[in-house]
């Protein structure tokens, strides 16, 4: 069927091209249609609806720059020389004829988008007859204005489908949906955050496979380690009406949500920063970072996880450090079993499980294990080890607790335990609750009793060497007494005196025989001024030997204190021997002896060759001191 109309009896005259008001921001110009770059958006949109209500349309629309300039839609308005925007919205306004204008079928719009049928259109000519003819790309646009259709024409298929005058429905127009925004994020700024599991290059060129290279990140004071990026606010859509659809406003974080002790949020020009405010290791617990001195992990560690670890501060771990795994810092906190070996450099090791088959050792500071210790080294050159239950170990310190120590080898300054089975202790102090042997093993105690001979001769020998000196300096000031009461050397050196303050002021002819009384008294004054030396160099000595007096003394009264054994319950086969040792050999040795290897500990401890049996029995108690037993040999005997 075909689309056709009849001309009307009268044609319309034509309008003003110029948009309704004296200020109207269209105006038509000789080369083209232009509008006010300072009007642009809603009165641009009054003023093209003014022009085509009044059925005019543009001529050779431009129509991605009328988009832009109504809608604010579409890549930017050109510029003139000037650099001023210029908006040329057209080539000219016209009439748009009815005539023509009924050649436009209505458009279905549904789903945010505008359908329009094509098909061959026919205009009858003046003799009633019936032409073929075209669609027009500005007429359509106009039309679909006046339907409602004010934005999103796909002038290129339109334009096609007019072409090609082929019958068919097609989409002529589009809504644009809103461009969503981008939410806050949060991006890393710094290198350090990441860590290397690359193995670690020692400093002869190899690889240690078993250590990676930077497990536990560290980072240096004032380093930004994470940046807020804003959010970006969306671009609004548009329905085909020109209506602005709002996009949904992006989600916006707050930055101190990720700044843990140790860290702190810098906003300043160049944005908001999370940067560490002390120098340390990095710790991430969900999405919040925090920088401290210790590491906490919750990894475990293993040869697959973290590799030996050789750190420089505090570590706390959650997972279990597995055989053959070694973990060395300063203070040391593993929550899980400990199958590995702990090394700490002088902090505090605690074990909150179990060590079994490992070893824990601390070269200054203290050593606890809550759980069990079962076939474990546990050794601190100078600090406190607790533990609950011992057993097949071998445990050294300075002091030792045990509440249950099982075929265990035991080597301190003091050793307190609760249960005792088949172990070798040896120590200053013991007390047990109740000592028994277990199985083939035997329970066997060693007192080191420190023997102070030798300290005690040597103290005789430089207090004697100290009165000495002071018979030294008596002798000498006498013979320095008796060269002072010289006649010619008094003389001398009553009128030197007077001399040297100007109280006597010598004439010409007293200087020769003050001359003379000089050369006549300076050999006694030599001999005098040797002696001085000699006081000097004596009564240093003398100072010299006081002071080592002290420290001996200090050291003989330090290690004469009470060494004491007590037994509380003798159950089953138990010896106590009393080893001496001599005081200085045990001050200097103490470290050491605390570091030796186990091996070589189970040696000494059953060795009691040399030493004083004070008891052998399978029941009772025991309790002994040195205080008792020199007050013992002190008591004269009964008669």
């Amino acid at each position: 069927m075909s689309n056709s109309v009849v001309p009307s009896a009268a044609p319309t005259p034509p309008a003003r091209a110029v948009a309704p008001g004296a200020d109207g921001p269209i105006v038509r110009q000789p080369d083209g249609v232009y509008c006010d770059a300072a009007a642009l958006g809603p009165a641009l949109v009054a003023a093209v609806d003014s022009i085509l209500l009044r059925n005019q349309y543009f001529v050779g629309l431009d129509y991605p720059v009328m988009i832009k300039a109504l809608f604010g839609h579409g890549p930017e308005l050109p510029r003139n020389a000037r650099g001023e925007t210029v908006v040329r919205l057209a080539d000219d306004i016209q009439p748009f004829d009815p005539v023509r204008r009924s050649l436009y079928r209505a458009v279905k719009i549904a789903d945010g988008q505008a359908e329009y049928y094509f098909e061959p259109v026919f205009l009858l000519d003046a003799e009633g007859v019936e032409q073929p003819t075209r669609l027009d790309i500005d007429e359509f646009i106009a039309d679909m204005w006046m339907k409602g259709i004010r934005f999103g024409i796909d002038v290129e298929a339109v334009t096609g489908a007019i072409t090609s005058n082929a019958a068919g429905r097609m989409t002529v127009a589009r809504r644009l949906p809103p461009r969503p925004g981008q939410d806050a994020s949060v991006v890393e700024v710094s290198n350090e955050l990441h860590r290397s599991d690359a193995p670690r290059q020692l400093a002869n060129g190899k690889l240690d496979l078993m250590s990676f290279q930077n497990r536990f990140p560290q980072v240096q004071r004032g380093v930004r380690l994470l940046q807020k990026l804003p959010r970006v606010q969306g671009e609004p859509g548009f329905d085909l009406s020109g209506i602005a659809l709002a996009p949904e406003i992006p989600a916006d974080l707050e930055l101190n949500e990720w700044s843990g002790p140790g860290t702190v949020v810098d906003r300043i020009a160049e944005g908001e920063f999370v940067t560490a405010i002390q120098d340390g290791f990095l710790n991430v617990e969900g999405n919040r970072l925090s920088v401290g001195d210790k590491i906490v992990s919750h990894d475990g560690v293993s040869a697959r996880t973290t590799g030996n670890l050789q750190l420089e501060g505090d570590y706390e771990e959650f997972g279990e450090v597995q055989e053959n795994r070694v973990v060395e810092g300063e203070s040391i906190t593993v929550h899980a079993d400990v199958f590995g070996n702990v090394v700490s450099r002088g902090g505090v090791v605690r074990l909150n499980r179990n060590l079994i088959g490992g070893s824990a050792r601390n070269a200054d500071g203290p050593i606890i294990v809550a759980g069990v210790a079962s076939s474990a080294t546990i050794q601190s050159a100078n600090g406190e080890v607790s533990l609950q239950r011992a057993e097949n170990c071998t445990i050294s310190g300075t002091r030792v607790k045990v509440e249950a120590a099982v075929n265990c080898d035991i080597i301190a300054d003091v050793v307190e335990l609760g249960q005792a089975e088949g172990c070798a202790i040896a120590a200053k102090r013991i007390a047990i609750e109740c000592a028994a042997p277990r199985g083939h093993s035997e329970m066997r105690v060693f007192v080191l009793r420190p023997d102070c001979t030798r300290i005690d001769a040597a103290i005789g020998m430089i207090h004697e060497r100290v009165g000495q000196f002071g018979q030294l300096v008596e002798q000498r000031r006498a013979a320095m007494a008796a060269l002072a009461a010289q006649p010619e050397v008094a003389s001398y050196v009553k009128l030197a005196g007077r001399v040297r303050k100007g109280e006597l002021v010598l004439t010409p002819e007293q200087q020769p025989a003050f001359k003379k009384l000089t050369a006549s008294a300076a050999p006694a004054l030599k001999q005098m001024s040797q002696l001085s030396q000699d006081i000097k160099n004596i009564e240093a000595e003398q100072q010299s030997g006081t002071a080592l007096l002290a420290r001996l003394e200090k050291q003989r009264a330090e290690h004469s204190g009470a060494v004491s054994v007590s037994i509380g319950q003798v159950s089953g086969d138990v010896t106590v021997r009393a080893l001496n040792v001599e005081p200085d050999t045990a001050a200097a040795e103490r470290s050491s002896i605390h570091n030796l290897p186990p091996r070589e500990i189970k040696a000494r401890l059953r060795d009691a060759s040399g030493a004083e049996l004070l008891f052998a029995g399978s029941t009772g108690s025991f309790s002994w001191s040195t205080l008792d037993a020199a007050a013992a040999a002190s008591d004269p005997p009964a008669a």
